[in-house]
């Protein structure tokens, strides 16, 4: 006897996609994460461009991580020209950063997350019972925005950071007033980590999984670093950004728009338990403690723990934000010109933690500074297998045949990588053979 659950649209995720199982004489014979959005062709959009435009066009690939695709894009662009920028320029880089973590941690944590665990079907009918708890997070969004807009000239899309450094630096009145933000913010995190350490359990997949993160260079971070660390069984491998294509091994599936990835044939996870999972050593005192006051014990076997590990993640970039702030403060703020960039010949690779986990930016330019070949691949795409094999376990050790049970656990697990969907699908031509 066969069945199939499937469901036609996920709710409470960016973008468009679906969950299909089928099952035969009660096992599962198969289980598809199906993405059905339309190819983005960012790559052929910039081609031909100048290094000058790229950032701003490719921050408008997401919305909620056009910080990621700006930092990211200018990076690989400064590897390509060579280009190395002032410790001022690379700490207002970290900052931004951390904005850009603090407010997309904020919303999905509370406003795609939190409602599954408290039986809501959406955060404006959660807010009729809990208001203190949504205010309290769209404060925390705010305090994020405001970062990227002090810093990055605007709350999304930031047009303020570009090769070589920033159009402006932040003035000193800019920086006191996002300091005492940061102080109410750490405030209010301490309530949201009390909240979310009193959810119910969510144990609906114990999985041996594979992580990927890049290895932050200065403590824990998001934007510095060149190698990627892969963590399989206890075992750790560091593979260089300029060898991506050695782990990401993309492939098409007849039943995803977007290509699945792979390392030594297995899916791996990428994201912020990925990220605590392989640097969580980096991270000082205070943030361990919010581990252990949300149980989170790593390595996990769990994928419904990347809520957890957000929840970590933003008490802690809250902290590093204000140490960042005040480092500024401190040595006081220069009013620094941006490095001049001398255009080359040259390919530049660049890999980052977006709030969903490592994004890749490849670029190879001509003797002019204009793009001649370019790959994006984001952390939805990266994660696009093991969501399915996440899916495939839940379903598997669900030890139930209720389908609106299997259904909500379905729905929790992909909820819980906080997918980006829309911005999962790219096509690139490779000429390898040329």
């Amino acid at each position: 006897m066969s069945s199939t659950i499937r469901i036609e649209h996920l709710a409470r995720v960016e973008g468009h996609g679906g969950v299909t199982v089928m099952m035969e004489d009660g096992a599962v014979s198969d289980v598809r994460f199906d993405i059905f959005e339309g190819a983005r062709l960012v790559e052929t959009l910039v081609r031909g461009r100048s290094y000058e435009d790229v950032s701003q066009i490719l921050s408008r690939i997401c919305a909620i991580c056009s910080v990621a695709h700006a930092l990211t894009s200018i990076k690989a662009t400064e590897r390509a020209f060579g280009v190395q920028v002032s410790p001022q320029t690379n700490l207002l880089r970290d900052l931004l950063f951390r904005g850009e973590n603090i407010e997309s941690h904020a919303l999905h944590l509370f406003f795609l997350a939190l409602p599954d665990y408290l039986g809501y079907p959406s955060a404006i009918a959660l807010a009729r019972d809990y208001p203190d708890a949504v205010k309290m997070a769209l404060r925390m969004k705010q305090l994020g925005n405001t970062i990227q807009e002090v810093i990055g000239g605007r709350a999304v899309h930031p047009v303020n950071a570009i090769v070589g450094g920033f159009g402006r630096v932040p003035a000193e009145d800019q920086l006191i007033a996002l300091r005492e933000a940061l102080l109410a913010g750490i405030k209010d995190c301490r309530t949201a980590i009390d909240l979310l350490a009193a959810l119910p359990a969510a144990d609906y997949c114990d999985a041996d999984t594979v992580f990927a993160a890049l290895d932050s260079e200065g403590g824990y971070g998001y934007f510095h670093g060149d190698e990627v660390t892969i963590v399989s069984n206890g075992e750790r491998t560091q593979i260089p950004a300029d060898q991506y294509r050695t782990f990401t091994s993309e492939r098409a599936v007849p039943h995803s728009h977007a290509k699945h990835s792979s390392f030594n044939g297995r899916p791996f996870m990428v994201g912020a338990l990925a990220r605590l999972t392989a640097h969580h050593n980096k991270l000082d005192a205070s943030a361990h403690e919010v581990m252990a006051r949300l149980g989170l014990a790593l390595p996990s076997a769990n994928p419904m723990d990347n809520n957890k590990a957000q929840a970590v993640e933003l008490s802690a970039d809250l902290h590093l934000a204000l140490d960042a702030v005040d480092q500024l403060l401190d040595s006081g703020i220069q009013d620094e010109a941006p490095v001049e960039v001398q255009r080359r010949a040259g390919a530049g690779t660049a890999i980052t933690e977006a709030p969903r986990g490592i994004l890749i930016h490849s670029y190879s330019y001509d003797g002019d500074g204009k793009i001649t070949a370019a790959d994006v691949i984001t952390p939805t795409a990266l994660n696009a297998a093991s969501v399915e094999d996440h899916l495939r376990c839940s379903v598997r050790q669900a030890g139930t045949s209720d389908t609106a049970e299997l259904t909500k656990r379905l729905e929790m697990i992909v909820r819980a990588y906080d997918p980006c969907i829309s911005c999962s699908v790219h096509l690139v031509r490779r000429r390898d053979a040329e």
